[in-house]
């Protein structure tokens, strides 16, 4: 249903229910981006499905072809570099695995796996003990993790990083209480076509529905949580969440949740009707700009701090390097005739 209230609030106990604790709203984060666009009227088809069925969780290696859908972290992606969206989309060129966002990945199967044991059991001293299990499985399923510890022989640096892992996992005890939440689901995988042909996907960390029928779109962060001028930001992938969920289920999600388990912050939001409709004419205002860089090869470069940690900087033309043959055919824009060209148009046979 829709919420009667939107805000963005920080609170230092998520607890089990969905508490009333808005704040004054800000602009959405996606409007300094791209302009209005025009949106079509409501309705879209989709599905949501098991997880493991998502196409872009399995890295094959496939010809190049145009994007076909939008995702937070690409639509994140174009807006902060078109040409970072563009090799990884496009390009697909390899990076190497970071021991942050390998954690984080860590964590989440560990808060994913918790929920099956019986909700008493549900301790910090039992969601440790998960670690070593998860870690050995995404070792082999993810075979170039283990390329992070290659020069740590004694295992000195690993154990401090479980270590790490630990602590996040222990302060999200602090944050939430698992022995209160039945999550309706769990690594959530969505889609969902919207009217003009935009394909929407994401993942979502987990959706607690309560018995009234609200529903609470909750995503685990294990950084620190942004500042207050920054949340909005923080806040545009729920809101593609909601925007997705919205369309497949016909219901506003009643509040939006975000845990930082690296300060110990939830940042909650509870989303309105306009919010979604505003989020996704800036999502189809974004789509058209991708689409025509995809059609012309223009992908420019937009430097940032983030520049430094990028993995593609050999590539990257801020950077002295050359970005690989662009693999898509290009259409070259139509020019209009000067004046003197001779006739535009013609009529009658040929």
């Amino acid at each position: 249903m829709e919420s009667s209230s939107e805000g963005v609030a920080r609170v230092g106990d998520g607890g089990g229910g969905v508490v009333e604790d808005p704040a004054p709203t800000e602009a959405s984060a996606v409007e300094a981006i791209v302009p209005e666009a025009a949106v079509p009227e409501a309705g879209a088809a989709g599905a949501i499905v098991p997880e493991a069925v998502v196409p872009e969780a399995v890295a094959t290696a496939v010809a190049a072809t145009a994007p076909a859908s939008l995702s937070p972290s690409r639509a994140g992606d174009f807006m902060q570099c078109p040409l970072l969206y563009r090799f990884r989309v496009i390009d697909r060129l390899p990076e190497k695995p970071s021991p942050a966002a390998t954690k984080g990945t860590l964590v989440h199967a560990v808060l994913e796996r918790l929920f099956d044991a019986p909700a008493a059991e549900r301790t910090a001293p039992r969601a440790k003990s998960l670690i070593p299990g998860q870690w050995d499985r995404l070792r082999e399923t993810r075979p170039e993790v283990v390329e992070l510890f290659a020069d740590d022989p004694e295992g000195e640096r690993l154990a401090g990083w479980l270590v790490e892992a630990e602590r996040l996992v222990e302060r999200w005890f602090t944050l939430e209480d698992p022995t209160r939440l039945e999550p309706a689901e769990r690594e959530l995988f969505v889609e969902t076509e919207l009217d003009s042909g935009l394909r929407l996907r994401g993942i979502i960390d987990r959706v607690d529905v309560a018995p009234s029928g609200e529903v609470r779109i909750v995503d685990y962060k294990t950084g620190k949580a942004p500042r207050p001028e920054y949340s909005e930001g923080a806040l545009f992938q729920m809101k593609f969440y909601a925007l997705v969920v919205w369309r497949l289920k016909n219901v506003v999600p009643r509040r939006l949740q975000l845990v930082y388990l690296g300060s110990g912050d939830v940042l909650t939001y509870d989303p309105v009707q306009a919010d979604l409709e505003r989020v996704e004419r800036k999502l189809l205002a974004l789509w058209e700009a991708i689409r025509l860089a995809t059609e012309t090869g223009e992908w420019r470069p937009r430097p940032t701090k983030l520049c430094g940690w990028c993995d593609h900087q050999a590539h990257c033309p801020e950077f002295g390097g050359t970005p690989p043959p662009y693999p898509l055919p290009i259409t070259l824009p139509v020019r209009a005739p000067e004046s003197g060209d001779g006739a535009q148009g013609r009529m009658g046979p040929g």
